[in-house]
């Protein structure tokens, strides 16, 4: 099986004093989440806000702690969202890969800035007219 991987920057934006934490995180486009190994959340000091009930790859449910916010970096991308904790590794899933404007390229096993919009992330903000 392919993989695409990011290098992710994650902080804990409530507590600036802790040094962020790098990842080689895998991009998961059929995953909703970030989802953070409980070392990772246990360096981060990341408060448990709530429990998410998250469907694995197995088809298992399981109850999960929800933690945040955590500030993720992408090259010249950011997001600030909360994450699963789960699993042993970090995985990067679709919607901070979408709020960061990310494309997975599977053929070179990589994520990328999407290159329509290299400098700044784009995306549908529908319901709004554009301001004058």
């Amino acid at each position: 099986m392919n993989s695409a991987i990011a290098t992710l920057r994650l902080a804990n934006p409530k507590r600036p004093d802790l040094q962020p934490f790098e990842a080689e995180a895998l991009a998961d486009t059929g995953s909703l989440f970030l989802c953070l190994p409980d070392a990772v959340r246990v360096q981060l000091q990341l408060e448990s806000t709530s429990q998410k009930d998250v469907t694995t790859a197995d088809g298992k449910r399981v109850l999960c702690d929800y933690v945040g916010p955590i500030r993720v970096t992408f090259e010249n991308r950011e997001c600030y969202v909360g994450a699963v904790v789960l699993g042993d590794e970090v995985q990067l899933g679709a919607v901070p890969m979408e709020d960061m404007d990310l494309v997975v390229v599977p053929s070179a096993r990589r994520v990328i800035v999407n290159p329509q919009h290299p400098n700044f992330a784009s995306g549908p903000a529908k319901g709004f007219a554009a301001p004058h």
